[in-house]
């Protein structure tokens, strides 16, 4: 399950990078700061997250205890998904893994993770934004919380 898992995180992990250089540089989106795609429902509104989710945390110097904790959380959550067997297992592992890495990285190369989603809907205005790594890690978590008591265990 781990090899899977892995090759499943650098697949995450090569996309969420591929966007953020994408709309952030090629874009230019750091210089342009927004670029409507589909307003209101998706736009590109450049954010540089020092923190965690929503900026929890912003302007504590916390970089390095953060790069830290992603590849530990990453590390604690393979070496806990032994158990399992199983694409499933390994595709919700290896979105967290790919996602946090893909985070871990930009907060090494730029001291912040580069957030560039925007969505709004219905009159309700978002003001914050995200990046792919953001959905995978989610949807990763999210799958084992739905999943976890049904995924095939090891003999």
């Amino acid at each position: 399950m781990i090899p899977r898992a892995l090759i499943i995180a650098a697949i995450t992990f090569l996309i969420d990078q591929f966007t953020k250089w994408y709309v952030v540089w090629h874009l230019d989106l750091i210089n342009q700061r927004a670029i409507d795609v589909l307003p209101p429902v998706l736009n590109f509104r450049m954010g540089w997250n020092e923190g965690i989710n929503f900026g929890l945390m912003s302007g504590l110097s916390a970089r390095w205890f953060l790069i830290i904790l992603a590849m530990g959380i990453s590390i604690g959550i393979l070496i806990w998904a032994r158990q399992f067997t199983g694409w499933l297992a390994a595709a919700l592992v290896g979105l967290i893994v790919g996602g946090a890495m893909g985070n871990a990285l930009d907060r090494v190369l730029h001291g912040a993770v580069a957030d560039f989603l925007n969505m709004s809907c219905c009159g309700f205005y978002n003001p914050y934004s995200f990046n792919v790594a953001d959905i995978w890690v989610f949807a990763g978590a999210i799958g084992l919380i739905i999943f976890g008591e049904r995924l095939p265990k090891r003999a």
